[in-house]
């Protein structure tokens, strides 16, 4: 077990507390191993009790490791053509059902090899380490037949071996109907989505169970099938929800005790509710917000009003939101969406962790992992302030120090 103590820091905790943010000023942090040993003011910290190297940071703004919740960044394939469709008039449910969409990219998908796969998804793992993200949500959905989604998911276990980065897996067969199946989706739920899950858990290879519930892709009904099956197998549940249009999604997800609903910019008041009270997280993408070009904003206000956390996310995908900036989504959020920089903040961390339901990681205390980030800057509203700028300084994965 290696330890050490950074001191000279401004920490942002992210913690409950009456300071913005959970902020102390002149602090230290003390690292043993994986785990964060000890956490409060320079002037409190024991040198006896925690003899280690110190090290001086400067008086820069520590955060904990971000947090990238939702990402589809494995799969094969460009849709820059498709973006230039829509650019040209082409709606996302127009270039959708011509083919395009989620289906082109099935195409390109299906021919990759695991280790292409791989390959192709690391460039944009090491963008998002380099911006301090420590944990990277990566669904499967590109695939849409057993063989080609349970590759989709081995390759993301894969990224965690070959990158210091945790990754956490969902299954995502309920994502489009294949052309093969075309106009019959209950089928293609039964036959191959339902068998797939089954054989992606008893694979080990899923950690979550998501489906995108909207009128291109599959109706409440079919999507309970497959929450269903999730809850026999104990795998946690969340939603592509309310993104296009209300088909009540959110509301069927609460009813499943859903760690999250995202997207959600069609839910209403009643869909907020039942999310409160069922403990969900509403996960906000502004990324595919923008690329789409869309006008109709998710119920901020009606999430604050509920007490509904809300995490961000870069939604990172080849057509809808082809970025890989935490950062830009951070931005986004409060440009597009009127998050404060604090939401932002904890959007991409605490919330973020809510979001998968993980309670070892997101805020900055005793006994969670110590994944860290530390920034040249003085106050963190510049994280959400900034467009296009990087002012990451070192990044802290599992307690080592510098190492990445």
């Amino acid at each position: 077990m290696t330890r050490a103590v950074l001191t000279n820091c401004r920490l942002a905790t992210l913690q409950d507390s009456k300071a913005p943010y959970g902020l102390l000023d002149d602090a230290a942090c003390v690292l043993d191993g994986d785990r964060i040993a000890w956490i409060g003011m320079r002037k409190d910290l024991d040198s006896t009790l925690f003899a280690a190297d110190q090290v001086d940071l400067g008086g820069r703004l520590v955060t904990p490791g971000l947090i990238d919740c939702h990402t589809h960044i494995v799969y094969g394939g460009n849709r820059a053509q498709e973006f230039e469709m829509r650019l040209n008039g082409a709606t996302y449910e127009e270039v959708a059902l011509a083919g395009g969409g989620i289906v082109s990219t099935v195409t390109a998908t299906r021919a990759a090899s695991e280790d292409e796969l791989l390959e192709l998804a690391l460039p944009r793992v090491d963008a998002m380490i380099a911006e301090g993200v420590c944990l990277i949500e990566v669904k499967s959905g590109y695939g849409l037949d057993q063989e080609a989604e349970l590759r989709m998911l081995r390759a993301a276990r894969r990224i965690a071996r070959v990158r210091p980065v945790a990754v956490s897996t969902t299954f995502l067969g309920a994502h489009a109907v294949p052309a093969e199946y075309k106009n019959r989706g209950d089928a293609y739920i039964d036959d191959v989505c339902i068998p797939t899950l089954r054989a992606a858990h008893e694979q080990g290879l899923v950690d979550a169970v998501d489906a995108f519930c909207e009128g291109i892709a599959f109706q409440p009904d079919q999507v309970a099938r497959v929450f269903r099956v999730a809850q026999e197998l104990g795998l946690p549940i969340k939603i592509h929800a309310e993104q296009l249009s209300n088909l009540g999604g959110a509301q069927m997800a609460a009813k499943f005790g859903a760690n999250s609903a995202d997207h959600i910019e069609y839910l209403d008041d009643v869909g907020v509710q039942a999310m409160a009270n069922a403990g969900m997280t509403a996960v906000i993408l502004p990324g595919a917000f923008y690329t789409l070009n869309e006008t109709q904003k998710p119920p901020v206000a009606a999430l604050r009003k509920f007490g509904v956390p809300m995490a961000v996310s870069t939604d990172a995908n080849p057509g809808s939101s082809p970025m890989t900036s935490l950062l830009l989504a951070m931005n986004m959020a409060s440009t597009l969406f009127k998050l404060t920089p604090e939401e932002a903040l904890a959007g991409v961390t605490r919330n973020a962790a809510l979001a998968l339901g993980l309670d070892d990681r997101g805020t900055l205390e005793v006994g969670k992992r110590a994944d860290l980030a530390v920034w040249d800057i003085a106050h963190p509203s510049e994280l959400s302030y900034s467009i296009g700028f990087n002012p990451l300084y070192k990044r802290v994965f599992g307690g080592q120090l510098w190492k990445y």
